[in-house]
């Protein structure tokens, strides 16, 4: 079985939903530095160009998660895992209005899991 590379709390599942809802198909980018520090920002489907320089990394509740590759780099030994929490971030991501920001729990792979990784995809 393959290990995912991008996980998701329930309570952020519920926020997704709730966004999902209003907005329609959403898609995530993890935010390499800029605005909320290093956040995972939530958009509707197509509200942020990709290129060959962003990865797909998995898929959460049916939206596409993605982030640079240069940050790629940095984190490709890391499990993450989206949740949400009180508070209001700097960004554009949709949870902002809500009073929620999604923040990003991590950790590394065991050396098993890292053996059997969902593969990545480069660009759109």
């Amino acid at each position: 079985m393959e290990t995912k590379r991008v996980l998701v709390t329930e309570k952020a599942a519920e926020v997704i939903a709730q966004l999902k809802e209003k907005h329609g198909e959403l898609m995530f980018h993890q935010s390499g530095g800029c605005c909320d520090g290093s956040s995972p920002m939530c958009f509707e489907k197509g509200d942020l160009m990709l290129d060959d320089n962003d990865v797909w990394l998995g898929n959460i509740e049916g939206c596409n998660f993605h982030m640079s590759r240069d940050q790629f780099e940095y984190w490709k030994h890391t499990q993450l895992t989206v949740d949400v929490v009180p508070g209001i971030g700097s960004s554009f991501s949709l949870e902002i209005p809500l009073g929620l920001r999604f923040l990003i729990r991590s950790r590394l792979y065991s050396e098993e899991e890292s053996k059997n990784l969902e593969p990545i995809r480069i660009g759109v």
